[in-house]
């Protein structure tokens, strides 16, 4: 029991990841109606930025974490004049194309200049963590899902109180009708372009004392999360959320009681499941198309 809650901590703080990336994935979907799969990349340039500023540089934490942040605001908006604004009026199948180009481009840039050796990264708190009865609260776990929780929390108020958010929600909706009411849809776009890369970057960053910081990073956390989507349902808010932490709890029991090698296969088992038995998703609906 003790080693089941101790897994089951654990397993949140990863999930609490996934759902992080999978929210981006959601939100430039239902922005775009495309699957940005360079949302995993988006995590490691963030985590390489923290080597540069906190460690290469010796800034403080707080503030290599901003620039940080800052610095995947600034790659969110050339993400979106780059590789989606001159597709955006192609069918879906050419921007997935850029969207994968344009996440080798970051892998190979970050492995020019840093080369293949992982970097380490220190985590925010001097403490390694504490213990609670039979179950040890590590630090870094515990920001992770105390900055999910928060960020969910915000998203939840942003979209449903105040304009800006309304105005997102409308041209996810309907681009066409959005733009009659007198929204801005490109702005509106750009705006989920940028938090979309924020929220990846923050996954990242978060991550990364927990892992070592390598090209690689990106594309487990993005594969994870992407499985997540479809898992609670693609598009769904909430079902990006429950998916990444039901897929983190997964794979951290699967790695305790059946096999570490095939942790990552866990995941993916699940996912192939609901294909095959609910490929709706747990919170999405089944469409019926008549020809």
């Amino acid at each position: 029991m003790d080693l089941a809650l101790q897994l089951l901590f654990t397993g949140i703080g990863i999930g609490a990841v996934y759902a992080l990336v999978a929210l981006g994935f959601v939100l430039i979907f239902r922005a775009t109606n495309v699957v940005n799969f360079a949302q995993g990349e988006f995590s490691m340039v963030a985590a390489y930025l923290m080597v540069v500023f906190a460690v290469d540089l010796a800034l403080p934490y707080w503030l290599s974490f901003l620039l940080s942040l800052a610095g995947m605001a600034l790659l969110g908006a050339v993400f979106n004049l780059g590789v989606y604004y001159p597709l955006r009026h192609r069918t879906f199948l050419p921007v997935i194309i850029a969207t994968i180009g344009a996440s080798i481009l970051m892998a190979n840039s970050v492995l020019a200049i840093y080369g293949p050796q992982p970097q380490v990264l220190e985590g925010w708190f001097e403490t390694p963590g504490i213990q609670l009865g039979p179950v040890y609260l590590d630090s870094q776990y515990l920001l992770i899902i105390a900055a999910t929780a928060t960020l969910v929390a915000f998203q939840y108020w942003f979209f449903e109180h105040t304009l800006v958010g309304k105005k997102l929600q409308a041209t996810s909706q309907d681009k066409e009708m959005a733009s009659l009411l007198g929204i801005s849809v490109s702005t509106m776009i750009m705006v989920t372009f940028i938090y979309s890369a924020v929220l990846g970057g923050l996954a990242g960053i978060l991550v990364a004392p927990i892992l070592f910081v390598s090209i690689q990073m990106g594309s487990t956390i993005a594969l994870k999360a992407f499985a997540a989507t479809i898992i609670g349902g693609f598009g769904d808010v909430t079902g990006a959320i429950i998916g990444g932490l039901s897929l983190g709890i997964i794979e951290t029991f699967g790695a305790a009681y059946v096999s570490v090698p095939y942790k990552d296969a866990f995941a993916f088992l699940v996912l192939v499941l609901f294909l095959v038995f609910r490929p709706q998703g747990i919170f999405g609906e089944r469409v019926a198309e008549k020809a």
